[in-house]
């Protein structure tokens, strides 16, 4: 998590350190007449809440019981759950008034978030699949231990696919975030999870990552040439104002990402704001009308502060541009399986193709490295790589572009 910039939660609390709270609230749902108990086992009435399934929109009708587990007989009603269960042989077990046992499956949260956050707290999430009956019962429970309990917002995401299947360990197509880290740089990783709208499902494949990593890279290289002019300039001798051009281009792109952000968190508007103000400081950069333009360094220590803003909120800021591109490049050669000083040698070993006019051959040299993900790009300086998507992910990118159209 540290490595894909997560923020740490301020606390990771235990089931099993907070039976006392949990026992209190079973104790509470049970005063106030919405549970019952039978020998040792508590369940919880759901006729006495007549709102549950506002979540889900589900109906009690709905509900088909015994599906997953045996219909306990003793319930006064089959979609009545569990909030204490009694002690079976060989499970660990807690002392309670209704005897040695465990919490229900559900109770625990709802104890727990009301301990370190209150009844009611602003944000609440978890996956799709935990919708219903999880987060349905939450809420019952919560509710019925106390009247003004209420969650603002429930925020529930999509399940992640594997080149348009499910992830499932029974597929063999299961694997961490360690091993996708192993090859990918944990902030592509991230740019791609942020590319997709968090309720949706996302779909995971090597074209998906290489295009994420191609994508960052680009972002960082920009910054990185930005950032070198401005570091090159005397800073004292720049002025207040920017063009109109430069202000309409950041304010616009500011007020998007600030609005797709505030609408549901879409981090795929955010991250689309951003090409315009991209091609801008490249055009500044690079093209002779844009290194004759009238305030061209203000308008370049604008751009990157805006970008380096809005990278910092999505949590795709690094500690420094030129680290973070050397780590990119690092990851393409392990995934090409190839080291710095081969893909050097091939870069000499096409110059002196080139030299002898044997163009054939240097274009073969350019293939073979493009096809493992690494572009050479020829400038008057000399011939330098970078990371890229590798030709044949490019290909299949290609037919599955002209199979949509």
């Amino acid at each position: 998590m540290a490595y894909l910039n997560c923020l740490p939660p301020s606390v990771e609390p235990r089931v099993s350190d907070h039976m006392s709270q949990i026992i209190d609230m079973i104790k509470q749902i049970l005063d106030n007449g919405c549970a019952y108990a039978i020998n040792s086992d508590v369940y919880f009435s759901v006729e006495k809440f007549p709102e549950y399934g506002r979540l889900s929109g589900r109906k009690l009708d709905d509900n088909r019981a015994g599906e997953r587990v045996a219909v306990d007989s003793r319930k006064k009603n089959p979609a009545d759950f569990a909030l204490w269960k009694s002690a079976k042989e060989g499970e660990p077990f807690w002392e309670s008034p209704w005897g040695p046992g465990r919490p229900g499956w559900h109770i625990e949260c709802s104890a727990m978030s009301a301990s370190y956050l209150g009844y009611s707290f602003d944000i609440h999430g978890g996956g799709m699949d935990l919708v219903f009956p999880h987060h349905e019962n939450e809420i019952a429970q919560s509710c019925a231990a106390c009247h003004q309990s209420n969650v603002s917002y429930w925020i529930h995401n999509g399940f992640v696919t594997i080149d348009s299947e499910k992830m499932s360990k029974s597929l063999g197509n299961f694997f961490t975030i360690r091993q996708v880290i192993e090859l990918y740089h944990p902030l592509a990783l991230r740019l791609f999870l942020m590319g997709t709208h968090y309720r949706s499902p996302i779909n995971y494949s090597d074209l998906q990552l290489e295009s994420a990593s191609d994508r960052i890279f680009y972002i960082y290289q920009t910054l990185h040439e930005c950032e070198s002019v401005l570091t090159q300039d005397d800073e004292t001798s720049r002025k207040d104002s920017i063009s109109p051009g430069t202000a309409s281009c950041i304010n616009k792109f500011h007020d998007e990402c600030m609005t797709s952000m505030s609408d549901d968190l879409h981090t795929t508007v955010a991250l689309a704001a951003m090409s315009e103000p991209l091609k801008t400081i490249n055009d500044l950069l690079h093209t002779r009308k844009g290194k004759k333009q009238e305030l061209r360094i203000e308008s370049l220590a604008a751009f990157e502060k805006t970008i380096r803003n809005i990278l910092n909120i999505l949590g795709l800021l690094p500690d420094n541009y030129s680290e973070a591109l050397k780590q990119l490049k690092e990851y393409a050669l392990k995934r090409a399986r190839l080291t710095e000083d081969q893909v050097l040698q091939k870069i000499e070993e096409r110059n002196c193709a080139r030299k002898n006019k044997e163009y054939e051959k240097s274009d073969e040299i350019r293939k073979e490295l493009a096809g493992v993900g690494i572009a050479l790009m020829d400038s008057p300086e000399g011939t330098t790589w970078r990371p890229a998507v590798p030709l044949a992910l490019q290909d299949q990118q290609t037919a599955a572009t002209q199979e949509i159209s």
